[in-house]
């Protein structure tokens, strides 16, 4: 039986991708996609997220718009990486897929209660929109099966040394998130590190011979060009996706139990997720912690998901 997920997303480049595993693959249901501040302005994630869905067939499933800045502090994004748009490279045709008139933090409340079972929440942005949703519906918990999120990391960062971008963006938040109670697995940088767009996943996605899969190919070539431009990668890393696999097939993404503390205070670790995963703390452990990729796996599920959402167009 399918798995009922909303993705919580800010596209961005990966972002987009994992929009795209989660409505091809059909091991997931879709109810909803939420928009948040992150990689770029609310307006442009969003305007994204319509050109995405567009683009790939993805017309039924509602979009919201949510928070348009950080709880606390003012919004950083990540123009260096994913551009202007957010999502450079492509060119997109003009979104015929509209926003919900709900904030995104209304429609995810809905979407918990209308619906019979629990739903996994998948946010691959900053976790302001989530936050908010647990502040403002505390008995929104219960309806929550887990929230599997991409952030943080259990070495380094990619915005600062100690602090990957999501967190980064809105630490507070993530804080709340991590100590909500709700069940958490965090896929962090050093897992999401391993998800490599190699030129073989390249040549599998051209192969596939549809408008979305070139699109696809366009999008990571993008992506590629800024990877080696600021972290000297040979291959861009696809993080967003993993997060949406590890709920596909939780054995696709290995993981461990830990405690997972956000740092809101540290003068060169604000952001940073401190990851007790040999337990030197006596802190409960309140997250799954993910540790290594299955790739040929990860991957086969992503250019399926492609070829199925291409196929349907086509």
């Amino acid at each position: 039986m399918a798995v009922p997920i909303i993705i919580d997303c800010d596209p961005g480049h990966d972002d987009a991708l994992a929009i795209l595993l989660a409505a091809g693959d059909p091991a997931v249901d879709l109810l909803a996609i939420t928009t948040v501040a992150g990689n770029q302005t609310l307006a442009k994630t969003t305007l994204n997220a319509r050109r995405v869905c567009t683009l790939a067939g993805i017309d039924a499933v509602p979009i919201a718009a949510g928070c348009d800045r950080p709880l606390l502090q003012p919004l950083v994004v990540a123009e260096d990486v994913h551009g202007e748009s957010g999502l450079d490279g492509p060119r997109f045709p003009e979104p015929t897929v509209h926003t919900v008139t709900e904030h995104a933090v209304d429609l995810i409340h809905r979407v918990l209660n209308d619906h019979p079972e629990p739903v996994t929440l998948v946010p691959t942005a900053p976790l302001t929109n989530i936050a908010l949703l647990l502040t403002r519906y505390p008995q929104d918990a219960a309806r929550i099966r887990e929230i599997v999120l991409m952030g943080g990391s259990t070495t380094r960062g990619n915005r600062t040394p100690a602090a990957e971008f999501n967190i980064f963006v809105d630490p507070e938040a993530a804080d709340l998130v991590f100590r909500s109670g709700v069940p958490v697995t965090m896929c962090g940088l050093n897992v999401t590190h391993q998800a490599l767009a190699t030129p073989d996943v390249l040549a599998r996605l051209e192969g596939l011979d549809t408008e979305l899969a070139q699109v696809c190919v366009q999008m990571l070539t993008s992506y590629a060009s800024a990877y080696r431009r600021l972290w000297g990668f040979s291959h861009p890393p696809v993080h967003d996706p993993v997060a949406v696999a590890r709920v596909i097939d939780p054995g696709i993404v290995r993981c461990t139990r830990a405690n997972v503390s956000v740092e809101l205070r540290g003068q060169y670790t604000r952001g940073a997720t401190v990851v007790d995963i040999h337990r030197y703390l006596d802190r409960p452990l309140n997250a799954q912690v993910a540790l290594e990729l299955d790739t040929e796996r990860f991957w086969d599920r992503l250019v399926g998901a492609v070829r199925a959402l291409g196929s349907a167009r086509g």
